[in-house]
């Protein structure tokens, strides 16, 4: 069921409730003020008839002729009786009233099958007793009335006001029904924010939400088209040097020359493959937004992983890998919480990156202080402006042979951002080499 006809069904529910309610509020409200009225005038009229009272009265007090208006008698009864019940005097429809000498006050009683009330007056200092009488049906015609004289052109326009609740409701929700039409005419690649200065305040939030989605899933969708665009140009140089690579082995005779060709591809698949890891890595990690669960870390398992992930390739360039860890006295290593996997990926890259690109022979050192980690290596000196390019997106220094899409210190910089670390580069004293340094920034 749409908005609106739920509206509409709840207002033409609710109006006809609220006004029987109404109806049944103003027939109290009419009913008390008849009574009161004539209550009072019952009162009036039984001091009055007792003050015409005497002992020799025999007959009530005649009426003087003349036009009567629309005044029915039979409704209103008076009489007096002495203290032993003897009727001193009534008029015509005094007779019929009964005789009670502990009542005072206002009775209820019924009186040949009709509803009357009575007030019974005992005077002051005299021995009889006065009633004064009107019959329940005069009250009930008046409250009626006056009730129906209220509540009949409200009846009456009651269509109208449902029609004018309908067509009130159709202009309130028009403003939503715009904005649905405005959305369905779109197209998918539009995005640009909906204007919120013209839209009703009840539905700014939900415009204010959608533009702040539509602003989400644009850089989505420019990220997607950035890693598409940066993976079809990075892969388009492997699988082009593979292909050449093939071709070349395809044709050559058993001997050197195929051997270098073997080797050659070899490093081509090999570069193709850290290629898409670390695509796939960096995609994930940007894709994801924060870290799915939190504990504290182990450094130890996790330098142990990543020393052993990067032994073969230490081993090949006879490069030699340490671990400095902080006195006991200067406090833990680096305490913080996170994905130990994660962690073991930035430390596996950086190590990896320091030991690809030192100089063969040398030593790559990691140390941990309670504050940060650092990772040096010896090699060739880079210029400021080279250093400030690392990490760059599919950036590589020039002169470097190794395997590598410039894409390692990009995945460490988000793993970094995910738990609150800061990654710094810097050259070495001496110039020579350089030092990565992953630590909590002031924030943390």
């Amino acid at each position: 069921m749409s908005l609106q006809r739920r509206l509409l069904l709840f207002l033409l529910i609710a109006a006809p409730l609220v006004w029987l309610v109404a109806l049944v509020v103003s027939l109290r409200l009419a009913r008390h003020e008849v009574d009161e009225l004539y209550d009072t005038e019952l009162i009036r009229l039984a001091r009055q008839a007792s003050l015409m009272v005497t002992p020799s009265s025999t007959a009530g007090p005649a009426l003087a002729p003349g036009d009567r208006g629309d005044a029915d008698l039979r409704e209103l009864a008076i009489a007096a009786w002495a203290h032993d019940g003897h009727l001193l005097w009534s008029d015509r429809e005094g007779v019929r009233l009964p005789f009670r000498p502990e009542a005072a006050g206002f009775v209820d009683a019924r009186i040949d099958g009709s509803a009357w009330r009575i007030y019974y007056l005992h005077p002051a200092g005299q021995d009889w007793l006065v009633a004064a009488g009107q019959k329940a049906h005069e009250r009930d015609e008046l409250t009626r009335n006056i009730t129906l004289g209220q509540v009949l052109p409200w009846v009456l326009m009651l269509p109208v006001l449902l029609l004018a609740m309908t067509w009130a409701v159709k202009r309130a929700v028009a403003p939503l029904h715009a904005l649905s039409g405005e959305l369905r005419a779109r197209g998918a690649d539009d995005l640009k924010p909906l204007g919120e200065a013209q839209t009703a305040a009840e539905l700014r939030p939900l415009v204010h939400a959608m533009n702040g989605l539509f602003t989400r899933i644009e850089a989505t969708l420019a990220r997607e088209r950035r890693f598409t665009a940066d993976a079809a140009h990075e892969l388009r140089t492997p699988l082009a040097a593979l292909r050449a690579q093939w071709d070349v082995l395809r044709g050559a005779t058993p001997g050197p020359a195929r051997s270098e060709a073997e080797a050659r591809l070899g490093q081509g698949l090999e570069r193709l493959d850290r290629l898409v890891t670390q695509m796939l890595m960096l995609s994930r990690l940007e894709a994801g937004g924060a870290l799915p669960a939190r504990q504290p870390v182990r450094w130890p398992g996790i330098v142990e992983q990543a020393m052993s992930d990067c032994l073969a390739l230490a081993e090949r360039r006879h490069i030699e890998l340490s671990c400095d860890w902080p006195e006991p006295e200067a406090g833990a290593a680096l305490p913080i919480t996170g994905d130990e996997a994660l962690l073991t990926v930035l430390l596996r890259n950086l190590l990896d990156n320091a030991v690809r690109y030192a100089t063969p022979g040398t030593a790559v050192q990691l140390r941990f202080g309670p504050r940060q980690l650092e990772v040096d290596n010896d090699a060739q000196p880079l210029d400021a402006e080279q250093i400030a390019r690392l990490g760059e997106r599919f950036h590589r220094p020039d002169g470097n042979d190794e395997i590598g899409s410039g894409l390692g210190l990009s995945i460490v910089r988000r793993i970094a951002a995910l738990h609150g670390l800061q990654v710094d580069i810097a050259a070495r004293e001496g110039g020579r080499g350089l030092r990565v340094r992953v630590g909590l920034d002031a924030a943390a």
